[in-house]
C-alpha cells in the first residue's frame, strides 16, 4: 500500500496516483480510528469470525435471478452496467414495489425484474432514446421510485457514454480486462454517476460502492459461467445500509446513544454528515478485518456473505439508517 502520512489531522497520500481502492481503504480506515458515534467492538467481530461458513460465502447473482445468465454473455455484461448504476436508495412512505412473476418485490431484486424485463422484450441494451416517461413505465409500481430523474439521466448518460467513447458495446471494450483495479478504473474514469466520496475532518473519504459491486460482478461472472480466471482480491467492500443493519444487530457495530435514537426513530440522517461517513467507513473497517483474519478470502466475498446474512437477522434487526443518496 503507498505510504500515508498524516498532517494536522489530513491525510496526505506521497503519491497522488495512488491506487483508489487503496484510498478507500486507508480513508475508511483513518475514519473509524477517529468515530466518536461508531465504534467497532473487536472482542464480538473476533467471536463472529469464528462462526463464518465457508460454505455459504457465494456470489450474491449466483442463483441467477430472473433468468439473468439466460442471455448472451455480453447483454448481461452490458446490462449489470446499466442496472448497478441506479442500484440505490429504495425506500420511502410508502416504499416502492412492483408485481413480478415471484409476487410483490421491493428494492434491488425488484429494480433487477422490471429492467431485465424490458430490455429482454427488445432484445436490446440502449436507453439513448428512451423518452422519461417510458422509463417511468418501465419502473412503474405502487409510487414513484425515488430518485426516478436523477435515475433516469444517469441511464442516459452512461448510454451517451458507451456508443461514443466505446462504439455502443461496453462489453466490447472491457471483454480482455480480468482484474479488479483495471477494470474498476475504466468504470469510475468514463462514467461520472459512479463517483462516491465524502468528506470527514476536513478529509476526502471515497467509498465507491456501485462501482465495486459492478467490478465484482462482472468478474464474478466471467469466473462463473466462462470459467475465466480473474482477480477481485483487492476491492475493498460495499458501503451500504443492510451490511451495517446487520453487524449493528450482531453486537459488531455500536452507535452512540443519539445516533441510535435517530436511527431507531427512523429519523433521516443527511448526506455527507458525520453519522453517515462513520457508519460506512466503520462497515468497510470490519469487511477487511474480517478478510484479514481468513485465509484465501477477499474482502468483496465477506461483503456478499454478510449482504446474504441479512435475512439471518431480520428479526432481531433494528431499522438501518436512512440517508438520502443517490450511492447505495
Amino acid at each position: 500500500m503507498k505510504k500515508l502520512e498524516e498532517q494536522n489531522n489530513l491525510l496526505i497520500y506521497k503519491d497522488k496516483d495512488a491506487n483508489m481502492l487503496e484510498k478507500i481503504k486507508t480513508s475508511c480506515n483513518y475514519v473509524s480510528t477517529n468515530s466518536s458515534c461508531v465504534l467497532i467492538d473487536y472482542e464480538k467481530l473476533d467471536e463472529y469470525i469464528k462462526t463464518i461458513d465457508f460454505q455459504k460465502i457465494k456470489f450474491w447473482l449466483s442463483s441467477n435471478p430472473y433468468n439473468l445468465f439466460d442471455m448472451e454473455f455480453d447483454k448481461i455484461i452490458n446490462f449489470l452496467l446499466i442496472f448497478e448504476s441506479i442500484d440505490y436508495c429504495f425506500w420511502g412512505q410508502p416504499k416502492w414495489t412492483i408485481n413480478t412473476i415471484e409476487g410483490e418485490k421491493d428494492g434491488s431484486e425488484a429494480l433487477l425484474y422490471a429492467l431485465l424485463n424490458y430490455v429482454k422484450k427488445l432484445n436490446k441494451i440502449d436507453f439513448t432514446n428512451v423518452s422519461f416517461e417510458e422509463f417511468s413505465d418501465i419502473l412503474k409500481g405502487n409510487a414513484d421510485i425515488p430518485f426516478l430523474q436523477e435515475r433516469y439521466n444517469t441511464v442516459v448518460a452512461i448510454c451517451n457514454v458507451v456508443n461514443k467513447k466505446m462504439k455502443g458495446n461496453f462489453y466490447n471494450y472491457i471483454k480482455d480486462i480480468n482484474k479488479d483495479t483495471e477494470l474498476f478504473n475504466i468504470i469510475i474514469n468514463n462514467f461520472k454517476d459512479f463517483c462516491d466520496e465524502r468528506e470527514y475532518n476536513g478529509n476526502k473519504i471515497y467509498f465507491y460502492k456501485l462501482a465495486q459491486l459492478l467490478t465484482s460482478d462482472i468478474l464474478h461472472i466471467k469466473e462463473l459461467i466462462n470459467a475465466t480466471k480473474v482477480d477481485y482480491s483487492n476491492l475493498v467492500g460495499c458501503a451500504d445500509y443492510k451490511i451495517p443493519q446487520t453487524l449493528r444487530a450482531l453486537g459488531i457495530l455500536k452507535y452512540n446513544n443519539e445516533l441510535s435514537k435517530i436511527i431507531d426513530n427512523k429519523q433521516l440522517i443527511s448526506e455527507n454528515s458525520k453519522y453517515e461517513v462513520e457508519i460506512r467507513a466503520n462497515t468497510i473497517a470490519v469487511i477487511n478485518y474480517i478478510s484479514s483474519k481468513l485465509e484465501n478470502c477477499c474482502s468483496i466475498d465477506i461483503n456478499d456473505y454478510l449482504f446474504v446474512s441479512s435475512k439471518a437477522v431480520k428479526t432481531i434487526a433494528k431499522p438501518y439508517h436512512l440517508c438520502r443518496n443517490k450511492n447505495y
